[in-house]
């Protein structure tokens, strides 16, 4: 374990209350604005960063079984491994509450492009090929949209074949003690430069097919607690049929609060 890692696991064990929800005065959108500089990539990891897919096979990705995954690793890549059903996606080691999230990936030229990164499984990011598609023809299926919420609010995506970037700010939802959320939760994220969720709140989630409704595994299932009382969770890199490539994975606690997931039950 990462010496910064390791700072990060003692802050969480001092601060992760026993019970209840998270205090809301911890709520990180009370932070300045989210202005992330996506001028140059790749872009190295800031101070407090816990590095999830850097330049070393040592990643720290699992599959939705808790095991090694299959996904190929060449240089500093991941590359996304097609399965029957689309439930091939890759789940973090290291879960987290308020957080910065930045993600470089690239989508198959051949390909649809079809991927996406799905915070604490329930909220995804999409990843498409629509470079080209007018502002106009936008729905929430397209890059930069948050699946089943909202539509991006300008297309800002590259090419295919291209590197691109996204830096998401989420604050997750809070919840009472029977698990009702009462704020909801909160995303901005900029893609290539320009921004493309303001403050976009998200509750339940929706989507049918999110890794813990599902393909879900035991491994899996051990999480939803911790989740839904704590709102502490992984980040999923989605297997949607096509090789989408992915690199400089990182996240940055906004509240100091994460933890490395390490199940009773791994399988």
């Amino acid at each position: 374990m990462r010496f910064k890692n390791l700072i990060c696991y003692i802050l969480a064990i001092l601060a992760f209350p026993a019970s209840g929800s998270w205090p809301s005065t911890s709520r990180g959108d009370e932070r300045p604005p989210f202005a992330p500089d996506q001028s140059k990539i790749p872009a190295s990891p800031p101070a407090g960063a816990i590095v999830l897919l850097g330049d070393t096979p040592e990643h720290q990705f699992l599959s939705m079984r808790g095991d090694k995954t299959d996904w190929p690793w060449e240089n500093g890549v991941l590359t996304a491994k097609k399965s029957e059903g689309r439930v091939n996606h890759i789940v973090s080691r290291w879960h987290f509450h308020d957080a910065d999230i930045h993600v470089e990936f690239r989508v198959d030229p051949k390909a649809q492009g079809n991927s996406g990164i799905y915070i604490h499984g329930h909220y995804e990011l999409q990843i498409l090929n629509s470079h080209g598609k007018p502002d106009s023809a936008l729905s929430e299926q397209d890059a930069g949209s948050v699946y089943g919420f909202a539509k991006p609010l300008t297309n800002a995506a590259r090419p295919a074949g291209e590197w691109q970037v996204y830096d998401i700010r989420y604050i997750a939802p809070r919840r009472d003690r029977e698990g009702k959320i009462t704020e909801p939760g909160i995303l901005t994220a900029w893609l290539n430069g320009t921004k493309v969720q303001e403050k976009t709140q998200v509750g339940e989630p929706k989507s049918v097919y999110h890794p813990f409704r599902y393909g879900t595994t035991p491994y899996l299932k051990n999480i939803i607690p911790q989740l839904q009382e704590k709102q502490v969770g992984p980040v999923f890199l989605q297997d949607h049929d096509s090789p989408t490539q992915f690199r400089n994975v990182w996240i940055v606690p906004l509240d100091q609060l994460a933890i490395e997931y390490k199940p009773d039950t791994a399988k």
